[in-house]
């Protein structure tokens, strides 16, 4: 599902005073609209429920307790309710918890994660019916068709439909040619921070040239075996264009297969 289905019509909603720096820092990078329900002389269960409506996509910051009881009657279908995405005061974990597909709420909890470190937590069957994860790294200004044909090259006859995410450095959060690719093909990106892939440098060829560049020994294939912790490596580094993929493959989505 495509950020088009929400993006514009976001709001958010931080549960308590102390998370307004984190909610201003999300209102900014989503264009979203800030609420703040301590000002407000309504329950703030009331005034949630008044404002449901009011948001095609909603970012709660609070507890999932407090999610539960405040979202308590408010759903009404999965075609027409605003998709929710729940985020802890600690920006530890943005969970998908309403329109996972419909309303685009996978697609937000995962940029809801990479705007702040969180890990993105999406349940939908679809998704954990996908075994693959992508480690991604590339030089700087490579075109989505580069990004496509390393892709095609590294899954050797393997579908793009068995993806589950593809997974990046932060360095390349915003490489154009790499969003574009994700964006095409509606398949989240997630980021991981330089200091996380140099506490696990997974590599079986470490590279002179990304150690000089950013830092670290590789970038495609840590990244891929961090995001899907329960795979295996089934295809190790392939480089083609400037373009450096991994493919990890889920062990437990394959086992769970019905």
């Amino acid at each position: 599902m495509s950020a088009a289905v929400w993006e514009g019509g976001v709001a958010i909603w931080p549960v308590r005073a102390h998370a307004e720096p984190l909610a201003l820092r999300l209102s900014a990078a989503l264009g979203a609209r800030l609420h703040r329900p301590w000002l407000a002389p309504e329950r703030q269960p009331d005034a949630f429920g008044q404002a449901f409506r009011s948001a095609r996509a909603w970012v709660l910051i609070g507890a999932a307790g407090i999610a539960t009881r405040f979202l308590s009657g408010l759903p009404h279908s999965k075609h027409s309710d605003p998709a929710v995405v729940l985020l802890d005061d600690a920006a530890r974990f943005a969970v998908a918890l309403l329109g996972g597909h419909e309303g685009g709420g996978n697609r937000l909890a995962y940029r809801v994660a990479r705007l702040t470190g969180a890990v993105p937590v999406v349940t939908t069957a679809t998704e954990a019916l996908r075994p693959l994860t992508l480690g991604v790294g590339c030089r700087r200004g490579v075109s989505e068709t580069q990004i496509g044909e390393a892709v095609a090259h590294s899954l050797a006859g393997r579908a793009l439909t068995e993806v589950r995410e593809v997974a990046t450095v932060d360095l390349k959060a915003d490489e154009a040619g790499l969003l574009a690719f994700c964006e095409r093909h509606d398949l989240p990106l997630r980021v991981f921070s330089s200091a996380d892939l140099r506490a696990r440098p997974f590599v079986t060829q470490p590279s002179a040239w990304v150690q000089h560049s950013v830092g670290l020994s590789g970038v495609c294939e840590p990244c891929a075996l961090l995001a899907s912790p329960r795979g295996r490596l089934i295809v190790p580094k392939t480089a083609l264009n400037g373009v450096t993929v991994a493919v990890v493959e889920d062990c437990g989505a394959q086992e769970n297969h019905p």
